[in-house]
């Protein structure tokens, strides 16, 4: 409990841990077992069961954040770039309106941007520096395991109905939101949504040191996603629809 209040910018080298190591394995056996668990009860709920059920994830996901923002002040190391402005910090609040009231295009934009997002933090951690009984390690583990279980479950209830029509909305929507970032960005010299800079263990790093500019690849790694979140899902509609002779 000694580093419980540490930071990435304040604990000693040597204290985290390694990629798929036995601790990552634990986390993401975790995610599984609950995505599963969540899909399975969500989908026997009533409307009004499934309404409590979103509501409760949100105040999980709200109260994660401000667990996150008192360890910081309780630790004296608040910095700018703690601000709840990285895309998945962006996808708590999201979310909070989304449980309350769901809309076509925010059903579309959880399951397009923040299941992958989520998926990709919980799979390349950028928090390894960090041991278990610290206060950021158990804050980034958690909330990315609710924030790509809410989606996964709503979608595995029928909640969310992923439209490859809507992809271009979702795409604007996030640029949108790219555009104060970055202005946020410029003023406070920050990296949130990785638009300034690709850090070590970001794919947009390859590109950078390639092209000089790590915002080529966006175009490619958006692309990627969108391909891995909707044709799995097509194809497995079309063998359904196609007939078993005899």
């Amino acid at each position: 409990m000694q580093y419980f209040l540490s930071t990435a910018e304040t604990i000693p080298e040597g204290m985290g841990f390694s990629l798929f190591s036995p601790l990552h394995l634990t986390w993401l056996f975790l995610f599984l077992a609950a995505a599963v668990l969540c899909s399975l009860l969500y989908r026997r709920l009533t409307p009004a069961g499934r309404k409590r059920m979103r509501l409760a994830f949100a105040a999980l996901l709200v109260a994660d954040e401000l667990f996150k923002v008192a360890g910081l002040l309780i630790g004296g190391t608040f910095l700018y770039g703690y601000l709840p402005l990285h895309l998945c910090s962006i996808n708590i609040f999201l979310i909070a309106v989304h449980a309350l009231r769901p809309f076509r295009l925010l059903d579309n934009f959880l399951y397009t941007v923040c299941i992958p997002a989520a998926l990709a933090a919980l799979l390349f951690p950028t928090w390894t520096s960090l041991p278990l009984w610290n206060f950021m390690h158990l804050h980034s583990s958690t909330v990315h395991i609710l924030l790509a279980v809410y989606p996964i479950m709503l979608t595995a209830g029928g909640d969310i109905r992923p439209r490859p029509r809507d992809i271009p909305r979702c795409l604007a929507f996030l640029a949108l939101l790219a555009v104060p970032i970055y202005a946020v960005n410029r003023l406070l010299d920050t990296n949130f949504m990785f638009l300034m800079f690709a850090p070590e263990g970001n794919p947009l790093r390859w590109f950078g040191q390639t092209f000089g500019c790590h915002l080529i690849g966006y175009p490619f790694l958006i692309a990627a996603v969108v391909a891995l979140m909707f044709l799995p899902p097509a194809l497995w509609r079309r063998l359904r629809r196609v007939k078993v002779p005899g």
